[in-house]
């Protein structure tokens, strides 16, 4: 059973896949969207939920730091809305605050990739902080 990871931007949606036993996530995209124009990306969502055989997806919830959610958590739960309607599958959230932060590090620290080549993953990265850290709090997925 594989689960779908997104970390769900204004401009970009990046994705990641778990492995089929539901043990560890990997990067698979970044999806370029614009909100403004209405402009959802679900096109290529759907061919990589056919492709990877999806069963659910799991979106990061942008919380504040103080627990409450704002405008983005609202976009979240908004883009999890379009997933159920169109695909029919289940959706859930994991806490992502600091995800995109802790990418950014790992990158720094561990990759010494520049700022401009750091843009160009780092969704792709917090998209797999979130799945794995959702897979991590749920243990092990059966088939």
């Amino acid at each position: 059973m594989r689960i779908l990871g997104l970390d769900v931007g204004s401009r970009t949606v990046g994705v990641a896949v778990s492995d089929p036993m539901g043990w560890t996530a990997q990067g698979v995209e970044i999806i370029r969207i614009n909100e403004d124009e209405k402009e959802f990306g679900l096109d290529r969502l759907g061919e990589i939920i056919t492709e990877k055989n999806v069963q659910g997806v799991v979106l990061g919830l942008p919380k504040n730091m103080n627990n409450t959610e704002g405008p983005r958590a609202e976009a979240a739960r908004n883009y999890a809305q379009m997933i159920e309607n169109r695909f029919g599958l289940s959706t859930d959230f994991q806490d992502e605050r600091l995800t995109t932060v802790e990418a950014e590090r790992m990158l720094i620290e561990e990759a010494n990739i520049s700022r401009k080549k750091r843009k160009k993953v780092i969704d792709k990265i917090a998209a797999e902080f979130i799945l794995q850290n959702y897979l991590d709090s749920k243990g092990k997925l059966t088939k």
